[in-house]
């Protein structure tokens, strides 16, 4: 059964304990584990593609027995199928999460076990580290002089900076940035930011004097009014700034400062804590900082600075030299 198939029949083809059972799993998601709309969604039809595939194989739509009767065998089939309809390995993991979530979820309302959704191992995911930016460079993408001779408005070029000296000085993600209402500005004295970062999870992170002072700039010379409730970053025409714009103006940056494909908005927030815990920063501190809900995903940036470190220490020291 193709992809489309597979969503346009998977309504059709609950039962209604299965159908309840499933809206009120969403509905705990949303409510109480405060998942973001877009993991919402994913998880939905993540788990109604599992319910069509279960559909197809028992003839009928399955019931809640059926879930507690499946097998290791009957989930590998299933990411089995998902694999030749071309999903990658991020795709069923996060359906085989999804699917677990759902299972547990199950057995703590009392609607039964579904043990066979713990036993099977997703596949391997090779983790990207990520690539921070010099320390210069990083520096030198949030001065808006870096773009002097662009033929762009002035309040444009220093716009821009403001938001990359967020990213950097601050580790925030660009659509948190971006989200940052002109009620909230860190100026006039404010040393520090509230955003709503993934999960709809709160945090507010310290603002460093430089860039209070790019955001102060741009909002002296932002050629738009500017209500308390709207986004502060505007685009040309006055509409909020899109993402892309952001993304566009590191583009232009990389073709001038001579910098690698790698040098993209979302770097510069790698950079922030890169830059922080080679300077001696605590993890659980940053952690908080960039807004990450578990440890590990911190723990990258240690393996990243270890790199670096070895690699200092290959190129240096005495007793790593080769004759």
């Amino acid at each position: 059964m193709s992809n489309r198939t597979m969503n346009d029949a998977a309504p059709f083809l609950m039962s209604p304990e299965i159908r309840d059972a499933f809206a009120d799993w969403l509905r705990h998601l949303g409510s109480e584990r405060r998942l973001s709309p877009k993991t919402l969604t994913a998880y939905g039809r993540d788990a109604r593609q599992f319910l069509a595939f279960l559909a197809t194989r028992r003839d009928g739509p399955p019931a809640l027995a059926d879930l507690r009767d499946l097998t290791p065998a009957d989930l590998r089939a299933f990411l089995s199928e998902r694999r030749q309809q071309e999903a990658g390995n991020r795709t069923l993991m996060r359906q085989l999460a999804g699917l677990r979530s759902f299972a547990r979820f199950l057995e703590r309302t009392g609607r039964g076990e579904a043990a066979a959704f713990t036993t099977v191992r997703g596949p391997r995911i090779s983790r990207t580290l990520p690539k921070p930016l010099p320390v210069d460079a990083a520096r030198t993408v949030t001065d808006a002089e870096a773009r002097a001779g662009e033929e762009k408005p002035q309040w444009v070029l220093v716009r821009d900076a403001a938001v990359l000296s967020l990213l950097y000085g601050c580790g925030l993600r660009v659509s948190e940035a971006l989200s940052i209402a002109r009620k909230d500005a860190p100026v006039g004295g404010r040393d520090d930011v509230t955003v709503i970062g993934k999960g709809n999870k709160m945090r507010t992170v310290p603002v460093l004097p430089q860039v209070s002072q790019a955001v102060s700039d741009y909002l002296a010379l932002c050629p738009y009014p500017l209500a308390p409730d709207e986004p502060m970053f505007r685009g040309a025409k006055g509409g909020p700034l899109s993402p892309r714009i952001v993304q566009f103006a590191m583009q232009t940056l990389r073709g001038a400062l001579g910098l690698p494909e790698n040098a993209t908005p979302h770097a510069l927030r790698h950079s922030f804590a890169t830059h922080l815990l080679g300077r001696g920063g605590d993890l659980r501190a940053i952690q908080e900082l960039l807004g990450h809900a578990s440890l590990s995903t911190t723990q990258g940036y240690t393996k990243v600075d270890a790199a670096r470190l070895m690699a200092a220490y290959d190129a240096a020291h005495p007793r790593a030299q080769r004759s």
